[in-house]
């Protein structure tokens, strides 16, 4: 939100000083309007939503005791819970303002004011204001989601593998302990972590989702817990930190294997103490988040191999949830396969789509080394490429690669480049048991490049 683009409302019965703030005010926001009357706050509200309302807490009927002024705030709280209110005054004094803080204002200033701090006021209660419709948007999108998704978050399956992973999640969801969501890529560990969100008693707060693979070293501090504006180069203003943002929900941190280990003490800290510090400030918030983790990583030989915090890993697995690979589920291939058939055939206007017995036994054969997601685009591609009213065999093309219990050369269906390539890619990926790091170093590439070659192949 700019001030630029801001809307302030000022009520007061001196006619100068509503000209005054008005002048003040005219260069730096969208809109001024200024009121006399407090009377007509209520259809002033109505009518508007204003960005920051200063509020006179003495008018004529009562001079000095700041009566009025208390009894109108209270008055917009009740139209507009969220509203900004900064209270002003010739009679301040600090008891009168701590009850007026207290009482639901944002701030307090005194008349005759300084127009660089009645400017720095308004500046940064406009920062406020965009971080409430910011938490507020959080929160709309969650209700959104948890109306849309069912109890396991479309985690799909009967098998006693993924009935396990339920029985666990029913009984952690309800309680604040820290999880670690163990599994293969595309096995559904983001899933299971807004299953835990949603069976929970902050299911009405927001649920921040950190990808801390895609997040930098000199970025870690300040995605994570925020900064202030000057704090470095591009802080051109103050920004809550995820830890913030989560605050009263759940924190979500996804790829946790991925986190340098200089900078695991600092997470580690946060975790403990629950208090963050934007960057370039010293002052300490407090937070209250349910922290839920997960990496695809082998996290117990990291320990081994210094390369994650043994105390840190005793934070964060209060509770642990592995997830099965699909390979280890064959007997919900099926189902799941329905489910993702009928998302698509509707999503593409193909209704009389249906797998044929064949198809069937042919995706339960298939080892899944990219999993769920795996499934779920070699559905989509053959819904887009079907020609007829029923998937066989042949729409689903796999590549040959080794067994996961055998070792065997690749043998190459043509010598497309992209294609070997893409076979490759995936051998790599499942002899490391997903690891993409080690995969990563195998082939030869950066993590980031074997990112983005996973992302041209949709695996």
């Amino acid at each position: 939100m700019t001030t630029k683009n801001s809307k302030i409302l000022i009520i007061d019965d001196n006619e100068d000083v509503l000209l005054a703030a008005k002048l003040l005010l005219k260069p730096h926001v969208g809109y001024v309007t200024t009121e006399k009357n407090p009377e007509n706050i209520p259809q002033l509200l109505m009518n508007e939503k204003y960005d920051v309302i200063f509020l006179d807490m003495n008018f004529t009927q009562d001079m000095t005791s700041g009566q009025e002024g208390f009894y109108w705030l209270n008055e917009i709280l009740q139209i507009d819970p969220s509203a900004i209110v900064i209270l002003i005054t010739a009679y301040g004094d600090v008891e009168t303002a701590v009850r007026a803080v207290k009482e639901g204002a944002t701030d307090f200033v005194l008349k005759p004011w300084q127009n660089e701090k009645f400017l720095a006021t308004l500046s940064s209660s406009l920062r406020l204001r965009e971080s409430r419709i910011e938490i507020a948007s959080l929160k709309e999108k969650q209700k959104l989601l948890n109306e849309d998704f069912n109890k396991y978050h479309d985690i799909i399956g009967n098998s006693e593998a993924i009935q396990k992973v339920f029985r666990t999640i029913e009984k952690v969801a309800d309680t604040d302990a820290n999880v670690l969501i163990l599994g293969e890529n595309g096995t559904g560990k983001e899933l299971v972590a807004r299953a835990l969100h949603n069976q929970s008693k902050r299911k009405g707060e927001s649920f921040v989702n950190v990808d801390m693979g895609a997040i930098t070293s000199t970025l870690f501090e300040s995605e994570l817990f925020g900064h202030v504006k000057g704090a470095f180069t591009d802080a051109k203003e103050d920004r809550a930190g995820r830890f913030e943002v989560a605050n009263k929900g759940s924190l979500f941190l996804d790829e946790i294997g991925n986190i340098p280990v200089e900078l695991q003490s600092k997470l580690l800290t946060a975790i403990q103490s629950r208090m963050v510090s934007r960057v370039g400030s010293n002052k300490q918030t407090p937070v209250d988040i349910r922290l839920i983790c997960a990496t695809n990583k082998n996290i117990y030989q990291m320990v081994a191999e210094n390369q994650f915090r043994q105390d840190l890993l005793y934070r964060i697995n209060t509770v642990e949830i592995k997830i099965p690979p699909l390979r280890e589920r064959r007997e919900d291939i099926p189902l799941i396969a329905e489910f993702f058939l009928m998302q698509y055939k509707n999503k593409y206007g193909k209704s009389n789509l249906r797998l044929s017995p064949a198809a069937i036994v042919k995706l339960e054969k298939y080892d899944w080394p990219g999993n769920v997601r795996e499934l779920q685009h070699s559905i989509e591609r053959s819904v887009i490429l079907s020609e007829g009213d029923v998937l066989q065999p042949t729409d689903f093309l796999f590549e040959k690669t080794e067994s996961h219990d055998e070792d065997k050369n690749i043998v190459f269906d043509n010598y497309k480049l992209d294609d070997i390539e893409k076979m490759v890619i995936i051998k790599a990926i499942n002899k490391h048991n997903g690891n993409i790091t080690k995969a990563a170093k195998e082939l030869g590439l950066t993590r980031t490049s074997l990112y983005r070659r996973m992302e041209k192949y949709n695996l």
